[in-house]
């Protein structure tokens, strides 16, 4: 007994340890116990989620030293988290594994830090830190509440990304290729290596919970995390409790808010929302984390947050560097004698573009094989024409319309304009962010050289999202900062902002543009800017002006919150009056009775039918299919949409053979066939085939051999 208590000395805060890294098995332990019926699902789904994304990054992140602000904590937990997941798939890959054989790897390592990170040195929590962060939570779970209602509408992207989730879950032997919804195809330049498949695949397979469900409803799981993550990056930055809260509520106005009440939030299950709403934010809290306590504390998280982010979404990571690129070089004007900084922004830069830079060269193969990657002028006509509200084409270049930008709304609007008031804080950090990363994302948004240059190497529906890493949320944290020296008339400023753009202007949510948005903010956005960095270079060398402003304006930090608030106030009045929580109706879904039909059929099977059907087939079964919507496909030389489209097109064709029909069948290697007894279809070869299932709607027939 003596030995083991020399083994396990008593720490304070043990006990509080041992409570938080038990609490999320336990907490799923009686969730599973519980029938799944009322708030069960949601319990599996928050009990799994912590279990799966949070546990076994915050044992590791313990060990390499603790954040004192929870939410870069949170950031790193998460990190580290799906770091430990990409090494167990890549695993399974190369054994040709289950999805159980990485839940061992991920409960191994979990089982293996609980002990060193037991014993390791415990920062004391800061009473503060723990209820803003814990006001953060719950006003972040009151708004998950409304995601998880207005949610739940599977269509588009979601069953692309619900076939490979449910493939991860049920297959007994992983690879690459397996998870395709081809069973002859190629794997997708965006998901290569489907690490957020596979978390949520965990999540399902440790929650006890149907993919499906996962899909529909993380996301509201998802939405605490992904504001305490920004209130994290933000607090960090302005190094204040008030500026993280007014980034996270900034964020949340922006992408959700102003968006018909939930926006972007609704689709945090899915990987581009999750790079774009949660990993950035997690690369952007590490890095100033690393800002802060050097490269010894934080590399191994941002190593693992930027490598995350590459895989999960590849141009993220190279968007997410352009904002960072920008601030460094404005650091450099603004700040020339703060080498330490500067070094470490550039290791940080290093930090995110080495591990992803090695990836890339992983899956630069399966790039080169996309029609979108360098593409000929036929190619880079046809997707100029298909943007071509969003663009403004010059010759044989184009750039993204200034007004593509600012449809999005007040928030950015708001944003745009107050970008030049960044100079009011020319010596710190978050100035230099917000102004030198809004120039570097708008100068190749808006130079047409630069924006055809980028469009060719990351194709032009990747580039167009660029204008999403605009520093916009710490733009109007900024601003809220300046506001906040004039206390009580800056909130009211702040608010007749939120109220005036508001009722002035409303994001246009439609894939192409409808009405004309305003196109003044973004140039005064470029101009200022510029001014601003150069009046900004003049300021900090005239420091004693500086001070007498300070002085004659002092801030008072509680007004920063408040004028965030109040901006944001308007905004959310708006956007939760338009908040629609019905669910538009698919024409394409399948019926219950064939769902489960499909269920009983062997996995790995092979189903031909149209297009629509078959992209819902393969989400709500572990099926290949042989066809899907050309718009869901990655246009590579082993998928061949365009070809499999034109095979089905031909296949259902009354002018066809029943002969030709059979070889189309054979040459996919077709299990089953599918038909839409609602439309026209081969009735005299299905006659021949064996029936398997039939109702109303559909027939589903076993293919000739």
């Amino acid at each position: 007994m003596a030995s083991l208590t020399h083994a396990l000395p008593f720490r304070p805060g043990a006990s509080r340890f041992a409570l938080w890294v038990a609490a999320p098995p336990l907490l799923l332990l009686i969730a599973r116990l519980l029938p799944l019926a009322g708030p069960v699902p949601a319990l599996r789904l928050v009990a799994a989620g912590a279990c799966v994304l949070l546990l076994p990054g915050a044992l590791i992140l313990r060990l390499t030293g603790w954040p004192r602000n929870l939410g870069v904590a949170a950031a790193g937990a998460l990190a580290l988290s799906l770091a430990v997941i990409g090494f167990g798939l890549l695993l399974a890959f190369a054994a040709g594994a289950s999805l159980v054989f990485v839940l061992a790897v991920v409960a191994i390592f979990t089982g293996a830090s609980v002990l060193p990170a037991w014993r390791a040195a415990a920062v004391p929590p800061v009473r503060s830190e723990l209820l803003v962060a814990g006001g953060i939570l719950f006003l972040g779970t009151a708004f998950a509440a409304l995601v998880w209602w207005s949610g739940g509408d599977l269509r588009s992207d979601a069953l692309f990304h619900l076939a490979r989730v449910r493939k991860l879950e049920a297959f007994d032997v992983l690879s690459v290729n397996a998870v395709n919804e081809f069973r002859d195809g190629g794997p997708h330049p965006g998901y290569a290596f489907p690490l957020w498949h596979a978390a949520l695949a965990l999540v399902a397979r440790l929650g006890g919970v149907d993919p499906t469900l996962v899909v529909q409803h993380l996301a509201a799981v998802l939405t605490p995390l992904a504001l305490l993550v920004a209130y994290g990056a933000g607090a960090t930055l302005f190094r204040s409790t008030a500026g993280g809260l007014a980034v996270a509520a900034t964020q949340l106005a922006q992408l959700g808010l102003s968006r018909d009440g939930t926006g972007s939030f609704e689709s945090l299950a899915l990987p581009a929302t999750a790079g774009r709403l949660l990993l950035v934010p997690v690369v952007l809290a590490l890095t100033f984390w690393l800002l802060e306590v050097g490269w010894r504390q934080a590399l191994l998280p941002l190593v693992a947050g930027g490598l995350a982010l590459a895989v999960i979404h590849p141009t993220y990571a190279i968007f997410v560097c352009v904002p960072l690129a920008g601030f460094a070089l404005a650091r450099l004007l603004l700040a020339p004698g703060d080498r330490e900084g500067l070094g470490r922004l550039g290791v940080a830069l290093g930090a995110i573009a080495v591990p992803s830079g090695l990836f890339f060269a992983w899956l630069l193969p399966v790039v080169r094989d996309t029609g979108s990657y360098r593409p000929g002028a036929e190619e880079r006509a046809s997707g100029v024409a298909h943007y071509s509200t969003q663009l403004d084409v010059f010759g044989d270049s184009f750039r993204l319309a200034p007004e593509a930008i600012t449809r999005a709304g007040p928030v950015v609007i708001a944003a745009l304009l107050a970008i030049p008031l960044a100079v009011a804080g020319a010596r710190r950090r978050w100035a230099s962010f917000v102004l030198g990363g809004s120039l570097a994302v708008l100068a190749l948004l808006l130079v047409p050289a630069l924006f055809t240059w980028i469009s060719d190497t990351v194709s032009l529906s990747q580039s167009r999202r660029l204008a999403g890493f605009l520093p916009l949320p710490f733009a109007l944290a900024g601003a809220a900062y300046v506001l906040a020296r004039l206390r009580v008339v800056g909130v009211a400023l702040a608010l007749a902002a939120g109220l005036g753009l508001e009722l002035a202007y409303s994001a246009e949510l439609t894939y192409r543009l409808q009405r004309p948005a305003p196109v003044w903010p973004v140039w005064l956005a470029v101009i200022g800017g510029l001014a601003a960095l150069v009046a900004g270079a003049v300021l900090v060398r005239r420091a004693e002006l500086m001070e007498r402003l300070s002085a004659r304006y002092p801030l008072d930090r509680r007004f920063v919150a408040l004028a965030a608030t109040a901006f944001v106030l308007p905004v959310a009045v708006g956007g939760l009056a338009s908040l629609d929580t019905t669910a538009a109706e698919n024409p394409n879904a399948l019926t219950p009775g064939l769902v489960q039909a499909l269920e009983r059929v062997p996995e790995g099977s092979v189903v031909f039918s149209e297009l629509e059907p078959s992209y819902e087939v393969a989400a709500y079964a572990p099926l290949y299919v042989a066809a899907a919507p050309p718009g869901h496909v990655a246009d590579t030389a082993a998928n061949r949409p365009y070809a499999r489209r034109k095979d089905v097109v031909r296949f259902f064709s009354p002018r066809e053979t029943d002969d030709f029909r059979r070889s189309i069948l054979a040459r996919y290697g077709a299990d089953y066939l599918l038909v839409d007894v609602s439309r026209p279809y081969p009735e005299e070869l299905a006659r021949e085939l064996e029936p398997v299932y039939e109702d109303a709607r559909y027939l589903l027939l076993r293919a000739p051999r």
